[in-house]
């Protein structure tokens, strides 16, 4: 059982950036692969990122490739997600997932964080 829960959220401007955190608790945090899952508004939830439990396995949606920036500090059981030059279309609540595949979410999930994006 992991528990997960986002931070970091909130407006910004186009160009703008911003980092979300998630927080996990539970014994297995550091040898668990996390991910980052979002979905706009009308729209199914897309996967957007993931790591290995040992920070290998990075990889990222191709629209973000680039832009966002995925890291772990298991030390913290903390994931990142660093997000540069956002967009409008970036405008979305964004999700930590637990226990992730290659894309595919694992069985637990964060509340979510809202992150919106003006032009």
């Amino acid at each position: 059982q992991v528990y997960v829960m986002e931070s970091g959220g909130g407006s910004v401007q186009a160009g703008g950036s911003l980092r979300l955190s998630c927080v996990g608790a539970g014994a297995s945090f550091s040898r668990t692969d996390m991910g980052w899952f979002r979905q706009a508004s009308g729209r199914e939830r897309e996967f957007v990122a993931r790591i290995g439990w040992d920070s290998s396995g990075i990889d990222y949606i191709e629209t973000v490739r680039g832009r966002f920036t995925i890291s772990r500090d298991n030390a913290k059981n903390t994931v990142y997600l660093e997000m540069n030059n956002l967009k409008p279309e970036d405008t979305a609540v964004y999700y930590c997932n637990a226990g992730i595949g290659l894309t595919r979410p694992g069985p637990w999930w964060g509340p979510g964080t809202q992150v919106t994006v003006s032009s």
